[in-house]
């Protein structure tokens, strides 16, 4: 007898519960009955009463026949009976018998010859109900046949988790025959840290009576396939017997390898789609060549690669450096990025740095083919394809990389470069499907460094245009010292129509001259040109402010779709005396000496090419010493400030009179403009110098 917990009970434990099956003959209910030669029954169990009907002291003393058989048949009973007595031969089969109450049942007979020490014979007669016999049979049947047969792994292990019995899908699985399991700790078979899990979840099971039913799934290699990853579905359950002693577990297991790689699949390609989705979303984000590439780079380490470059061709950014179609690609390197520090980086070429690479090396053959190339498994002889020369090789062997990847960056038909992608750290290698990914990725961001590219060429263009057009370094003028900047836009590489210029007039004066044209690019800038000519022209004919502005806004009006804002100040030294007229314009500053710098309060007026609205000319002295301060809105307007606030701390940092007027602009600039304006800014301040009588 044994406790719940498999152990020996204490023999001397009282027990008053009635005996409970714990056995197959106790489940079929065995009958035995025991015959003297004679034919009368001497022996009688509980069982053949259960069976027949009859009672011990019923039966005991009686002719078997005649008590337990239908008449029809005692001749073929007194017969068997007579052979079994006479020679020993055993008999059995299925036999009607009859039952006490006179009904009738089949049974499964088997009979033997007994003899005893006295040398008597006797005739002991087994039997049990042929239905539940039946019913057994196929349940043994059943269950030999699908243990035996089943797909489904299947292992008995006792309470200390020793085999005692598997399946031969099971031996399958484990690549290891079922008498090397038997008696064996589960964990002497299944040695893998991994397998600690189930291992723990069995003494659960054999302490709780729980059962877990595909809770556990696990990964890993065995010696029947050690060149492949298998994922199995794990479930364990308690085996107890009728009277709930427990008597091991039993543990199933499902190769569910086929829905695991699904699974896997189905969630590689959600990642893929999400990194083309997030570098959608952050790979060109600005029209620079350089942070565009970068931004490649950042999307796919280390979601991808371990180690990424970034090259062009240097002819793709350099237009006076033609391509080459044979020898070796000349590349300028736009992003190195590593999702950890390796050598492999010092393999890579610094941004910014150009080198040539031979026309034996993969990078030169992926920019000349336009195709994709896969090095799933990168040996030294493909290293040394990979590196631009033989120390780079030698670096990356060191790093590790053993799987490597290009795809080119391809825009409107045109080979841009290539995206170079590198595994060491990552023990995966690439595949077709990283490949793919990696070609859509580069496709993207060749786009926007395209855009960049066309953008930044017409920006250089613009630029160009632009300070060809703005006056070189002021002279030196009558009574006056100037200091003068232009700063275009950063955060575009479209270029505005900020102007400033200086007109030396007859008599000694001087043309002040501030305008913006509103609108970005070439266009813009050719408008800016015209209209300084224009205003060249008539500040030589000794106009007023007003009356200049006032011919600049008929010309304006005939360029379509061009407004701008203008200031135009004249000075007289003779005089001390300052003229100005402004177009929409914001004020200009005032700094004069002993007091705290103002903005002048002047007619706005209307911006040049609107038309119909005369123009004001303000008139003021000026005394030596004070400064006049001209300036394009890009100076002050921001987004996230009020302009008022902005025109305030424009006043306070001019109240600075120890400064020079280089020092002034520098300052100005420095701290009211950031990295990211989208406005460009032209910037001229006047300082009055002594003038003497009668010059």
């Amino acid at each position: 007898m044994s406790t719940g917990d498999g152990l020996p009970a204490d023999p001397g434990d009282p027990d008053d519960r009635p005996p409970q099956p714990s056995g197959l003959l106790d489940l079929l209910g065995v009958a035995a009955v025991l015959v003297d030669a004679e034919g009368r029954i001497v022996l009688w169990s509980p069982q053949a009463e259960d069976l027949y009907g009859y009672t011990a002291a019923e039966a005991l003393g009686q002719y078997a026949a005649p008590l337990l058989v239908n008449e029809e048949h005692w001749d073929l009973v007194i017969k068997k009976f007579a052979e079994v007595m006479e020679n020993g031969a055993s008999w059995g089969g299925v036999f009607p018998i009859r039952r006490k109450d006179g009904s009738s049942r089949l049974v499964e007979l088997r009979n033997m010859r007994l003899l005893d020490d006295r040398g008597d014979f006797y005739a002991l007669g087994l039997a049990t109900d042929s239905s539940t016999l039946r019913e057994v049979e196929r349940d043994v049947a059943l269950s030999t046949r699908l243990i035996s047969q089943s797909p489904i792994g299947l292992a008995i292990l006792d309470t200390d988790l020793r085999y005692v019995a598997v399946n031969p899908a099971l031996e399958r699985m484990h690549g290891i025959p079922e008498e090397d399991h038997l008696g064996r700790h589960y964990r002497e078979i299944m040695t893998a840290a991994k397998f600690e899990v189930p291992e723990a979840a069995m003494r659960r099971v054999l302490e709780t009576g729980v059962p877990m039913v595909d809770q556990s799934t696990i990964v890993g290699r065995t010696p029947a396939d050690p060149g492949h990853q298998h994922a199995w579905s794990i479930s364990l359950y308690r085996l107890d017997d009728p009277q709930g002693r427990v008597l091991g577990v039993a543990d199933l297991v499902v190769d569910v390898t086929d829905r695991y790689q699904a699974a896997m699949e189905a969630a590689e390609a959600r990642q893929r789609l999400a990194l083309i989705a997030d570098g959608s979303a952050r790979i060109g984000t600005t029209l620079e060549v350089d942070q565009t590439a970068r931004e490649l780079a950042e999307v796919t380490v280390p979601e991808l690669a371990d180690v990424v470059t970034v090259d062009v061709l240097d002819s793709v950014l350099d237009e006076h450096r033609p391509a080459s179609r044979d020898g070796p690609a000349v590349f300028r390197a736009l992003a190195v990025k590593a999702a950890y520090p390796t050598e492999a980086v010092q393999a890579a070429d610094p941004p910014g740095q150009i080198a040539s690479f031979d026309a034996d090396r993969l990078a030169t053959q992926c920019v000349r083919t336009g195709r994709p190339i896969l090095i799933s498994h990168a040996g030294d002889a493909d290293l040394a394809r990979i590196a631009r020369d033989d120390h780079a090789a030698t670096l990356l062997a060191r790093a590790g990389v053993h799987s490597y990847m290009l795809a080119p960056l391809t825009a409107r038909g045109h080979i841009l470069g290539f995206l170079g992608l590198s595994r060491a750290r990552n023990p995966l290698p690439f595949d077709e499907d990283d490949l793919a990914l990696a070609a859509e990725l580069a496709s993207r961001a060749a786009v926007c460094i395209d855009n960049a590219r066309s953008h930044q060429s017409v920006r250089n263009a613009a630029v160009t245009l632009q300070r060809s057009l703005l006056p070189d370094h002021p002279p030196r003028l009558p009574g006056l010292q100037i200091a003068s900047r232009y700063r275009p836009a950063q955060a575009t590489y479209e270029i505005g129509g900020d102007w400033y210029d200086v007109l030396p007039l007859e008599g000694d004066k001087t043309a002040l001259v501030v305008g913006d044209v509103m609108g970005s690019g070439i266009d813009a800038a050719a408008t800016m040109g015209r209209l300084r000519t224009a205003t060249s022209a008539f500040a030589d004919l000794d106009l007023e402010p007003a009356q200049v502005l006032q011919h600049l806004d008929k010309i304006t009006s005939g360029l379509e779709h061009y407004i701008a804002t203008c200031v135009y100040a004249t000075y007289d030294p003779h005089r001390g005396e300052c003229h100005i007229a402004t177009a929409g314009h914001l004020p200009p500053a005032l700094v004069r000496s002993g007091r705290p710098p103002e903005l002048l309060d002047l007619p706005t007026g209307t911006p040049l090419g609107v038309g119909g609205v005369p123009f004001v000319t303000t008139s003021f002295p000026l005394a030596p010493g004070d400064q006049l301060v001209l300036y394009t809105d890009g100076l002050v307007e921001t987004r996230h400030h009020a302009i008022d606030e902005r025109l305030e701390t424009l006043r306070r940092l001019l109240d600075a009179p120890d400064h020079t007027l280089e020092e002034t602009c520098d300052r100005l600039l420095r701290e009211l403009r950031r990295p990211d304006d989208p406005d460009d800014v032209a910037l001229l301040i006047a300082r009055t110098q002594p003038f003497p009588a009668g010059s």
